[in-house]
């Protein structure tokens, strides 16, 4: 029969917009998770699991459906982020690998790399709409109710900036990607970019292997970048892009030189198995990835917010050309990031 409560699925999740400095002054701060978001609804046995693109997580996360039962209200609705933790570090590839169609291999997963939900957001308890009540008021509640269990979190929140900055600080090295900041008197607004976030940006020097054209032309759409492994092969870790369109004209002529027979020994030929004519999309498969390959020349320094496995998890922006860099010295070791806290201590704090 499915979930009856004052707050249907689908949802779409309350969103946040980027901001450069703290806000301070009618804000509650909390870690900024690395995850699935996820909207719980749970009537009594009943529980489904919505996701931030309103697509059901329900089957993927057996785990979480179990976990929820123990620890949350008998009938609510919670926000909150999935998560999977390997190490102390979050870890968004092992998230990733549970959306797998065979149910099967769902159920094992489920066992060899359970998740774990943290709570953040109380929308609905029993037959009440909390949709329109303040958000301070809203946490209080998800306090008072909310059952932690191994599975099942509240995340961490604090009124003060001073220990806020410190998480920003602290945090980064167990794989958080900085700090949400909620107004206390902010009502749960759908899909809206009312709540304030402070990200981490990083920057690395990779070595700029190749070029995709724009959509719109023969312009330079992505600049296809590498970093050399332990063994000495060149992987590829994303792209830069977001360049003006006259910067995207300008560069076909600067990156000529380097187009010269670079197709003929380029590594990610042999290593990759990508010719001219592309390889398929894991999320994509209609979507063209052909590409120009350049000889690995030239160093280029890229801001990025943070990885996914090996991967910038985003489009890189780019920042400048590094001529004085030798592109065999752009290596994974840049990207370290020291494990200082754990995610136990992330949950363990505030």
């Amino acid at each position: 029969m499915g979930v009856q409560l004052p707050v249907m699925p689908p949802v779409k999740p309350m969103l946040a917009k980027s901001v450069k400095d703290m806000p301070a002054g009618g804000v509650l701060y909390e870690p900024k998770w690395d995850g699935f978001r996820c909207i719980v609804f749970r009537d009594g046995d009943e529980v489904e699991l919505g996701s931030r693109n309103e697509r059901p997580l329900t089957r993927y996360f057996p785990d979480i459906v179990d976990a929820v039962k123990v620890a949350l209200p008998e009938r609510c609705v919670v926000d909150g982020e999935i998560v999977i933790a390997r190490q102390g570090r979050l870890d968004f590839e092992a998230l990733q690998m549970r959306l797998h169609p065979a149910e099967s291999r769902v159920r094992k997963l489920a066992n060899e790399t359970p998740a774990e939900f943290v709570a953040f957001d109380l929308l609905a308890l029993g037959d009440e709409d909390l949709t329109s009540t303040p958000f301070a008021q809203r946490r209080a509640m998800l306090e008072k109710h909310l059952t932690p269990t191994d599975a099942v979190h509240l995340t961490p929140a604090t009124e003060d900036v001073g220990t806020a900055k410190q998480w920003f600080a602290d945090f980064e090295g167990a794989g958080l990607d900085g700090v949400i900041a909620k107004p206390v008197d902010l009502t749960y607004r759908q899909d809206e970019r009312v709540m304030f976030k402070i990200k981490h940006e990083r920057t690395a020097d990779c070595v700029l292997a190749g070029f995709r054209w724009h959509k719109s032309g023969p312009i330079v759409g992505s600049l296809l970048l590498g970093l050399y492994d332990e063994t000495g092969a060149l992987r590829h870790i994303g792209v830069a892009a977001s360049f003006p369109m006259a910067r995207r004209k300008e560069l076909v002529d600067e990156l000529a030189p380097l187009r010269d027979d670079a197709g003929t020994n380029h590594p990610w030929y042999a290593e990759k198995g990508w010719g001219p004519g592309g390889a398929t999309s894991r999320w994509n498969a209609g979507k063209d990835l052909s590409f120009e390959p350049l000889r690995p020349e030239l160093v280029v320094e890229v801001a990025y917010d943070y990885m996914e496995g090996s991967r910038f998890r985003h489009t890189a922006q780019f920042r400048r050309w590094r001529p004085d860099r030798d592109p065999k010295s752009c290596t994974f070791d840049q990207l370290d990031r020291p494990l200082t806290y754990a995610i136990a201590d992330v949950l363990s704090a505030g």
